[in-house]
Formats: C-alpha cells, structure tokens, sequence
C-alpha cells in the first residue's frame, strides 16, 4: 500500500489558463496580501480585513481604506503617516511566509528555473518540498499546462507548503500534487520510465536518488540539486561520473550584494546574501550510452627543486625579521603578558632572561 497522493490541483476538466494571474491585477480586495512601506521603508504585509484597522505606535490605517483601492495608491494613517500600498511580490512572499523548514533563497529559485530550464508544460518531479518556497517558482514556471508532482517525507512540512502555495496562487493549483514518502521509493511508482523532463532535488543525500532519477528522466533531461555544504557537493559529482549514464557535472554558487544608492553616496551594502547553497547540473544520456569526463591537460603531479625554490618567503616578497626584532618583540610580549601577573622580582628576571638571549620557562 502506497502513501497517499495529495492532489492539490482541480480535475482534469478545469481550464487551462495562467492560473491566479486574476489576483495579482486590479483593486485591492478583501481578504488580499498587501504590502504597506512607510516613509523610512520599513515594510508591512497586512491581510485586508473588512473593519480591519492597521495599527503602529505612530496612528492606524483603516483597511477600508484599502479596499477597492489601486495598487501603487499612496494612503495616510490617523497621524498623517504616509505608506504606499502594493502586492508583494514572489521575493517579498517566500521571505516572508509561515516556514516549517529553511526556504530556498530567490537567488537560487531563480538560478533553478533558468540553469535547468524549466520552461511552460514541461513535466517536472521535486524532492524536498520544505515550505513550498521553490515550489511556487517552479509552477509558475511550467504553468497550468505542465506539470509539477512533489514529494516531501514529512506531512507536516507538506500542509505548510499547501498552505503557502494557495495563498499565493489564490487556490490549489491545477498542475501540482504531493506525494508522502521517500523520493527513490516513490517516484518510480507514480511516474513512468523516461516520462520525466526535469527533477529537481533539494534534500541531504541525492546521490542516494541515482537509479530512480536514471530511471524517470528522460533521455536529454536535467537534474539540478541544491546542497548545502561541499562535501554534498563532492559526493553527488563523484557519484554522476560514477555512475555513467549522466554527462560531467557542473557545480556553482551564486551571491547578490545590494547597493546604496543616494544622491553620490554609491556604494556597496555593508551586507548581502553570500552563501546560501551550492547548485548542481547533469544531463541524462541516451539509454545504452556511457558517460565519459572531459580530457584536461595533465598537471604535474611532482616538484623539482626549482619549484621548491621559488615559495621561499624571499621569493614571494616576505621581509627578512631579523633576530634582534624578534627578541625585542619576545619582550614586550612578556612584558604585556606578565605585567600585574607575578611578583615584580619574578617577571624583572623574565624580562633580562629574555634581553641576554634566553629563554623562560
């Protein structure tokens, strides 16, 4: 008996259409996400409520006043604040939104959706639903005519993803359903051999996922995996060469560093978004094909003494420290160190120890 498949889409009879696209224009509804910046940009997201109020230290807003309003309409609280009003977008949600477990930073949906080519109606399976972060991304990507089946091992994890999903998209989305259970396990049973056109991993161990990613992708199709730490990396690289039936892997991390932009004050932010996942690309080959890796020019594999010779520190521009700075320096070391620490007799004797070349105990 196979864990239940949780189809969050309608039936086979609801039209295609770019679906939740009718939420994202016209006035603001009720019941509709809004993102509030007041005039120091801090930003608020605040569900309209009929007879709602949004509260601060400094006055409220009415959602009343909100609701029917255009998108982009500046408004003005009870104590002149000024806020202008506008929907998140996906950026602003998935950093946002209810999370059970780490979501997966835009940068990298972004870099996902591109880097493997995850175009509309393609037919696409996930592992690692987590909070339903990348899965947005992904539909919106293959849209209502593709397809997107995911599978996550912890229910829990599944219902915030739900939860997220449909609050975004305005409902259940036609072309997603989940599966409880073990990716390896499960994906060979709900999806045909070779029927697959992307997979998309974001879990502990993919190398463990070798044979049933060989065996539901579809010769040409791609597997991209998002691990976290380089030896996840190394492993899953080492594993596709192993393997065969995939062509030479490639690896890369993205970071993004904001700017300051004010007047001729242009500069880097003090922060950004360095290192959150490494991402991981092969292709499946033909049935019957074995991979091979790309020759490189060899590299020396010894050194010669003329190596050795040039890393010597005067080689690389190292200044020469001569003996007498160094025992000068030993000094007040022992200076600093002992001073307040022992009898003044006792480090007096430490320091001309050290001053005749010796050395202290």
């Amino acid at each position: 008996m196979f864990p239940p498949v949780v189809r969050t889409g309608a039936g086979p009879d609801t039209p295609v259409g770019p679906h939740g696209a009718g939420a994202r224009r016209g006035p603001f509804r009720a019941g509709e996400r809004v993102q509030l910046t007041d005039e120091k940009a801090r930003m608020s997201t605040i569900t309209l409520t009929p007879g709602g109020a949004f509260h601060t230290h400094k006055g409220y807003l009415q959602h009343d006043a909100l609701i029917g309003a255009d998108e982009g309409s500046i408004h003005t609280n009870t104590s002149g604040q000024l806020y202008q009003a506008l929907r998140p977008l996906l950026s602003d949600f998935v950093l946002s939104m209810p999370r059970g477990a780490a979501v997966v930073y835009p940068k990298d949906a972004g870099q996902i959706v591109t880097m493997a080519d995850i175009y509309p109606g393609a037919r696409v399976v996930e592992a690692g639903v987590g909070s339903g972060a990348l899965s947005i991304s992904l539909l919106r990507a293959v849209g209502d005519a593709g397809s997107l089946h995911s599978f996550e091992r912890r229910e829990e994890f599944a219902d915030i993803a739900r939860g997220n999903v449909e609050t975004i998209f305005g409902g259940p989305h036609p072309a997603w359903r989940i599966t409880l259970g073990d990716f390896q396990d499960q994906v060979v049973q709900h999806e045909e051999p070779g029927s697959v056109d992307r997979v998309v991993l974001d879990m502990l161990a993919p190398w463990e996922c070798l044979d049933a990613v060989a065996t539901v992708l579809a010769a040409g199709g791609v597997w991209i995996s998002y691990v976290a730490t380089v030896t996840q990396l190394s492993r899953t690289a080492e594993a596709i060469r192993a393997d065969g039936r995939f062509t030479e892997p490639e690896g890369w991390e993205s970071m993004v560093r904001g700017w300051h932009l004010e007047g001729l004050a242009v500069r880097p932010d003090h922060r950004m978004v360095a290192h959150t996942g490494f991402l991981l690309t092969t292709r499946r080959l033909a049935d019957g094909a074995v991979g091979f890796t790309p020759k490189r020019r060899p590299s020396k594999t010894g050194f010669s003494q003329e190596d050795l010779d040039a890393w010597t520190p005067q080689a690389v521009g190292e200044r020469e420290v001569s003996d007498k700075r160094l025992r000068r320096v030993a000094r007040d070391a022992a200076s600093t160190i002992q001073r307040g620490s022992l009898p003044p007799e006792e480090a007096q004797a430490r320091r001309d120890a050290l001053a005749e070349g010796g050395s202290i105990e």
